[in-house]
């Protein structure tokens, strides 16, 4: 039976493909449709900035703002001093205080785009559990929390199973991470009157063990609701391109670029990536994911500068669509391109044209940028290059030359001073 849910927030994120699991469906709904709910998403500071599978989570956390609820954004800046072994294959390199502060800095400055920040009844209070966990006694910690889980439960979550069935080391640091996870959200009950944690399907563990301890301990209701793993069409994970992760932040991949990861996305994911990364209504959403031939492309730039916009701003989103354009309709060179400068002591007398390949972020080895040549999928200025050998000299950057790798990556090469 299908189920029609009540609530602005349920019935938008069920319509855009939001929802894999959640621990009571209808009470939740019914919780969204009678009071204020408030609700978080907790994420690790890793690395400085978050990739484009973050996005979901995100996303979620603004469509409960945008209905009129109450989004917690968690900053782990304590759990991320233990590690969460949740679809990892290792134990993560443990990193400084300085830098998860450096990284919570960076994060935090994309998440002002998408989130209000403040002390209004919806506003998102800015949240660090560094503030409880840093303070925590280990032998208190233990007897008021730790009392709350078995053993056998723990070992039965599929983060520890996987690695123990694979026969790899789970450390007793990450061990601890799902009770402090769970005490997160008892945490977050206590402070903020918070009922919901909402994360991906490979959370589904530990924010069950959340709502669990809050029951428990504080004799209330909380509840779970995980995304699910979202996929592009060819089956690979969603954040990932040929070079990498595909990052949020400007200073780890400039606009043009995540412009173009977009643009460049498959026909079969247009529609569902405008359901879940834009806000355009679901009937235009349909809309557009249902073209063909070259009127699905019209629907990629569309895609392309919605999301860009949420994520960067508008500003830069048609600074990205006038440099594609430049580049690809009218063979131009564009702005906005990714700019290697090179200084002329750098230059020296020469470089070789596979350096710069390389050296542009347009392959990774020289190796592949000879390949990239012989199968004539490198251009100098939008002329085939053929000699892996050619060297580059100052005469040849009086103006800037346009690098490319196939008909969608472009770089260009300067000389500066």
């Amino acid at each position: 039976m299908t189920y029609h849910p009540k609530s602005e927030f349920i019935a938008t994120i069920m319509a855009r493909g939001f929802i894999a699991d959640c621990t009571d469906l209808q009470e939740l709904d019914a919780r969204f449709h009678k009071e204020t709910v408030t609700g978080y998403i907790g994420f690790d500071l890793t690395a400085t900035s978050l990739h484009i599978g973050n996005a979901v989570q995100i996303m979620l956390l603004r469509w409960m703002q945008k209905t009129g609820h109450r989004p917690i954004t968690l900053m782990g800046g304590g759990t991320t001093k233990v590690g969460d072994p949740s679809g990892k294959d290792e134990m993560r390199k443990i990193l400084s205080v300085d830098q998860i502060n450096a990284n919570a800095d960076s994060i935090r400055k994309v998440f002002a785009n998408y989130i209000s920040y403040g002390d209004g009844p919806t506003d998102s209070p800015l949240v660090n559990n560094a503030e409880w966990l840093d303070k925590l006694g280990y032998i208190d910690f233990l007897r008021d929390i730790g009392k709350h889980f078995t053993i056998n439960r723990l070992m039965a979550f599929e983060s520890v199973k996987s690695r123990l069935d694979r026969e790899q080391a789970l450390s007793f640091i990450e061990f601890n991470y799902m009770l402090l996870q769970a005490y997160d959200y008892l945490e977050l009950y206590r402070r903020h009157g918070c009922i919901l944690q909402m994360g991906g399907s490979d959370q589904w563990g530990n924010i069950v063990s959340g709502a669990d301890l809050i029951r428990r301990v504080e004799a209330a209701d909380a509840f779970g609701l995980t995304t699910p793993l979202v996929t592009r069409a060819d089956g690979k994970k969603m954040g990932k391109s040929a070079d990498g992760a595909v990052w949020l932040n400007e200073d780890m991949m400039s606009s043009y670029e995540f412009w173009q990861w977009w643009r460049n996305v498959d026909d079969a994911d247009v529609g569902k990536f405008l359901k879940m990364f834009t806000e355009l209504p679901i009937d235009e959403c349909e809309r557009l994911g249902a073209l063909g031939g070259s009127e699905i492309n019209a629907a990629k730039v569309i895609l392309a500068n919605e999301v860009t916009s949420l994520c960067r701003g508008g500003d830069l989103a048609k600074a990205a669509e006038a440099t594609a354009r430049e580049v690809f309709e009218k063979g131009g060179v564009g702005d906005d391109l990714p700019t290697l400068e090179l200084s002329r002591a750098e230059l020296g007398d020469g470089m070789s044209i596979t350096q710069l390949i390389v050296r542009s972020g347009l392959v990774k080895s020289g190796k592949e940028a000879k390949r990239l040549i012989a199968e004539n999928g490198a251009r100098l200025d939008d002329a085939v290059l053929t000699d892996a050998g050619r060297m580059i000299g100052a005469d040849d950057l009086a103006e800037p030359i346009k690098l490319s790798a196939g008909k969608k990556r472009h770089a260009l090469v300067k000389l500066t001073g």
